[in-house]
């Protein structure tokens, strides 16, 4: 019988208990495909880290991202909770930060972890900007997916849209926060609407200008039923392709921009998403997602 270590670690919170819990597998070698998924169904959150050696020595892991139903080749809070890990585990998140680069299926993603605000925080330049795909759908039937009346999708100039930093999500505006923390996903008709993507069901971005903490600039919730995950706390891969939408409806003039998402209220599990870019002529040259994550327990994988 093999035993191997794991942590989990509350992401995108500094306080134990709230954020998005992740499960980080260490020493995952030898663990084939089956057997991650299996174990990634029996943590049952939102994600689980399996961590490889890296391809690249200079690297600091490779590492395989699993939802209970299926892998993805990327994910925020997967990335960033990992980073605080492995440099918590080698004694090196202090100071000024430390620079890991982590392998995933998306490509190689920089990261740089250091302690900020009574905690460790990891933000990771995005490996692929946010791109927008084709997708013409009524508002009636976004609305009616959701549990919602077509007047209460779109806010200001934003207007749904499906986009990609890495996986793919329908972001969807609406009106305010009374409409956000009524938003349901029917499963049926989402997947009458929602594309694949590469063999990953798009899912739902819901997100709305107002907010309940003042220093937010919007508040989200995120629906993935398909991977198997009702609702995320905290979504860094969704975020990562919402900055798509920012940039488009927003159009914030050129240079650095910081931006907060708050997500996860609705759940009980307050979770707090740093999105930065860089914009240039009208366009971004850099993005990069940030949070905090605190370590929240350990153990041991028994294995036959």
């Amino acid at each position: 019988m093999s035993e191997r270590r794991y942590l989990i670690y509350d992401v995108f919170t500094d306080t134990a208990l709230a954020g998005n819990p992740l499960a980080v597998v260490l020493d995952a070698e030898g663990l084939d495909t089956r057997r991650m998924q299996a174990i990634a169904r029996e943590f049952n959150l939102s994600e689980t880290v399996f961590v490889l050696p890296a391809r690249n020595p200079v690297h600091q892991a490779a590492l395989r991202i699993f939802t209970p139903g299926l892998e993805l080749p990327f994910a925020g809070h997967p990335t960033v909770g990992t980073a605080i890990a492995l440099a918590e585990e080698q004694g090196v998140a202090s100071g000024d930060g430390a620079i890991l680069v982590l392998e995933e299926k998306v490509g190689d993603v920089r990261c740089v972890v250091g302690f900020r605000d009574g905690a460790n925080f990891a933000e990771f330049d995005l490996p692929k900007l946010s791109e927008k795909l084709d997708f013409e759908v009524p508002q009636e039937m976004i609305g009616a997916a959701l549990g919602l009346g077509p007047h209460e999708i779109g806010f200001e100039n934003h207007v749904p849209a499906l986009r990609t930093a890495g996986v793919p999500y329908v972001t969807v505006p609406v009106a305010d926060l009374d409409a956000a923390g009524r938003a349901r996903l029917d499963q049926k008709l989402w997947g009458e609407i929602a594309p694949v993507i590469d063999g990953v069901p798009a899912d739902a971005y819901v997100y709305c200008r107002e907010t309940v903490n003042h220093d937010c600039h919007f508040h989200a919730r995120m629906f993935a039923p398909k991977s198997g995950i009702p609702e995320d706390p905290a979504t860094g891969s969704a975020a990562a392709a919402f900055s798509g939408a920012v940039l488009t409806f927003d159009a914030p003039p050129d240079g650095p921009h910081a931006i907060w998402i708050e997500q996860g209220i609705e759940m009980g599990r307050p979770s707090r998403i740093r999105l930065e870019m860089e914009i240039s002529d009208g366009k971004a040259v850099s993005a990069r997602i940030g949070g905090h994550a605190v370590r929240v327990a350990e153990g041991r994988l028994y294995l036959d």
